[in-house]
């Protein structure tokens, strides 16, 4: 105990240290960080494993269309039925952007809910083959063919897909249950990937995520030890604190010894020639060391806007937005799973916790979206 120094004598009843104990803290804090951060990992690996099962047998059949009042070309295979879906199109003229191959993409929760200027029109069944997407609905039949599609857009936010195609003018598509939505447009970038004869592609991109989510497993943290602790986890606010204290404890007695009379001549004069004058200064100058030295007690608080104290200096009051938080950032607040993971800055979501996506239209979109700007 003697080499902890003189800190390591502030014990509680079991006899342990508030170095041990800030130990403890950090561990447990590390640990239940590491074990979110993993889940998260783990859950998006077997999303990227599992399209990549899907990317491979989803081969479709012939069969699968009977009892269906669709006629099939000789070459054309079913993929996919969704039972409930709903015919939408858009009110206004709008050009979507071209139909790729991109897939993979972690998406926030879809509501079932209609963009602004989108209408719904019917109501049926959706049926996707490897030529063509089709909605038998109650008002009729209404075909989107691949070879002759122009745009294709996913709604981040709604279970929403529009197409445009050659022969119609205005965008339509199809609104679907939030459940199915992921899946069905997964399917839909396969089958549009059978039309150009490139299911191939679609693999090869899934093996890159795959490869490359490999390398962004989180890896276990170290073990935070006694000997770590500083002193400034024994003050509130932590460093910050100290320096402005600090700070403090210099300038206020330089601003008393400039608040002093810089002309003691005059002084002189004035209170012998006005001896009223003398009572008064007399009478007022303890009052103004008195207030200097209540200042110099109590320091004005920290400003941090309703932010938890945190080393750091980060707030909710203004200043520059913090791309690249202090590694130490979700010791002091509650981060979001995967908070490593984002690319922009920092923002509070409306259930408390922090995300490093501000910026994006996904940012805290499991966490009731973004509340506020976290400052420096």
């Amino acid at each position: 105990m003697r080499g902890e120094g003189v800190g390591v004598a502030r014990t509680d009843s079991t006899g342990s240290t508030w170095r041990y104990r800030w130990a403890r803290r950090q561990n447990e804090r590390r640990l239940r960080l590491f074990r979110s951060a993993e889940g998260t990992w783990r859950r998006r690996d077997g999303e990227l494993r599992r399209l990549r099962t899907l990317a491979e047998q989803c081969q479709g059949s012939a069969t699968a269309g009977d009892g269906l009042p669709l006629e099939l070309t000789s070459d054309e295979v079913v993929l996919r039925v969704v039972p409930a879906a709903q015919l939408v199109e858009l009110r206004h003229d709008a050009v979507l952007p071209a139909p790729d191959l991109t897939v993979g993409a972690p998406t926030g929760r879809l509501r079932r809910r209609l963009p602004d200027g989108v209408r719904v029109a019917d109501a049926g069944m959706a049926v996707i083959t490897n030529r063509r997407l089709v909605l038998l609905g109650g008002r009729g039949r209404r075909d989107w063919a691949y070879g002759r599609m122009t745009g294709l857009a996913h709604d981040p936010h709604a279970s929403v897909t529009l197409i445009q195609v050659l022969d119609r003018r205005r965008a339509s598509g199809l609104l679907l249950r939030p459940d199915v939505a992921a899946e069905f447009r997964f399917v839909l970038t396969l089958a549009f990937a059978d039309a150009i004869e490139q299911r191939q592609a679609v693999i090869d991109q899934l093996d890159e995520l795959i490869s490359e989510h490999a390398r962004l497993r989180p890896s276990r943290p170290g073990i935070a030890t006694p000997g770590q602790a500083r002193l400034s986890a024994l003050i509130p606010g932590g460093r910050r604190t100290a320096v402005v204290a600090a700070a403090l404890a210099v300038m206020v007695p330089v601003a008393l010894a400039n608040s002093g009379p810089s002309d003691p001549t005059s002084t002189e004069t004035a209170v012998a020639a006005t001896p009223a004058s003398a009572a008064a200064s007399a009478s007022t100058t303890p009052r103004a060391t008195g207030s200097a030295k209540a200042r110099q007690a109590s320091p004005k608080p920290e400003r941090r806007c309703g932010a938890p104290d945190n080393p750091m200096g980060y707030d909710f009051c203004g200043g520059d937005r913090v791309r690249e938080p202090a590694r130490e950032v979700c010791d002091h607040f509650d981060c979001v799973p995967g908070f490593w993971e984002g690319r922009g800055y920092l923002v509070q979501c409306e259930n408390g916790k922090i995300s490093l996506a501000g910026g994006s239209p996904k940012a805290c979109g499991l966490h009731g979206g973004v509340r506020r700007t976290v400052w420096d």
